[in-house]
């Protein structure tokens, strides 16, 4: 098969019954029929009515299940969903096959669009970084403020430890990894996923381990799982390589809405050092670092990311309301922690 070629995917309700998805205490799940696509949507109850809403968009390989610990902590500032992009979670893959930042864009816009939930408070990791800056960038009507926890934003020199990621772009390479990796158990897989992305594996508790292993066991009983995944990588590269308008550090400086940024200093996939250039792209932004966690801070250090976007909710109420424009300066810091 070639590399524009489209692979054969059956329809949704023709694919191979698998486990339910693991809907945490609280919430919920709805599938939103959109044309081209079909989204799993998780969301919570507020704690009241009229609260402004969010939505968080999950990186590659991930899916909504990424938010679980963090959207409890904000229920009584923001009314949170968190969409299963495309071919990941509970959403079967788009129609056309286009697993591009692009069409990953175009498929949160769509959802927003017809939710008619806009503008809301947008969080995105790792790829979901990525399509949330294109989000916010070409709509910005969209968007009230932009949360980005290692974004995955163009490097030029990509960490070792992230270029196996990367080398699923390359046509036939996920085909050669699964053939060569068809003895290892789903712990074995999660072991290493924790591995790459937790600053610290040994946080992950015993029961979230279990469930990671779950969620394992369930996708690589989807016929899509790997294509997902490969076209998601190359749609990465790709982004990389663009120029011109279109480029995302370019689209990153077209921001308009206040942006909080939040890098781990173990992050293996997303270079720490970004941290200090994306503070200077994105033009009203404040930076979290913590030295300690690895690319998923909102999964290893939930509680320092949600006090960190209440300060940075409560400095853009001021500054939209013309009390407090000094914090709004570019790069200033919200909170430094060692994530402890």
């Amino acid at each position: 098969m070639s590399s524009t070629e489209l692979p054969f995917v059956p329809p949704a309700n023709l694919l191979p019954k698998v486990a339910a998805v693991r809907v945490a205490e609280g919430e919920r799940l709805r599938s939103v029929r959109l044309p081209g696509i079909t989204l799993t949507v998780r969301s919570r109850h507020p704690a009241r009515e009229g609260l402004p809403p969010a939505l968080y968009v999950h990186g590659l390989g991930g899916s909504s299940q990424n938010w679980s610990a963090l959207m409890p902590l904000l229920d009584d500032v923001t009314d949170n969903e968190a969409v299963d992009l495309p071919g990941f979670g509970d959403s079967p893959p788009p129609d056309d096959g286009n697993y591009s930042v692009t069409g990953h864009a175009r498929a949160v816009i769509r959802y927003l669009d017809a939710s008619g939930r806009g503008p809301v408070h947008l969080f995105g990791n790792s790829l979901g970084g990525a399509v949330v800056t294109r989000v916010a960038a070409v709509r910005p009507d969209l968007v009230r403020t932009l949360t980005l926890v290692s974004p995955a934003l163009p490097e030029i020199r990509v960490q070792r430890t992230a270029v196996p990621t990367g080398l699923l772009a390359v046509p036939g390479v996920a085909s050669l990894f699964t053939r060569f990796t068809r003895e290892w158990t789903a712990e074995q897989r999660v072991r290493g996923v924790m591995a790459l992305c937790y600053g610290d594996p040994g946080r992950v508790s015993p029961e979230g381990f279990r469930h990671a292993v779950e969620e394992m066991e369930r996708r690589l009983g989807l016929p899509y799982f790997w294509d997902a995944m490969a076209r998601s990588a190359r749609g990465i590269v790709n982004a990389y390589t663009v120029g011109g308008q279109h480029g995302l550090w370019r689209q990153a400086e077209r921001v308009l809405a206040p942006t909080l940024l939040v890098y781990g200093g173990r992050d293996r996939l997303v270079g720490y050092r970004m941290a200090q250039r994306a503070a200077r792209a994105f033009r009203d932004s404040r930076l979290l670092t913590l030295p300690d966690a690895g690319h998923v801070a909102m999964m290893e250090y939930p509680e320092t990311v949600a006090t960190a976007f209440r300060e940075f909710l409560a400095d853009t109420g001021k500054s939209a309301a013309g009390t407090d424009t000094e914090g709004a300066a570019d790069g200033v810091p919200v909170n430094e922690s060692t994530g402890g």
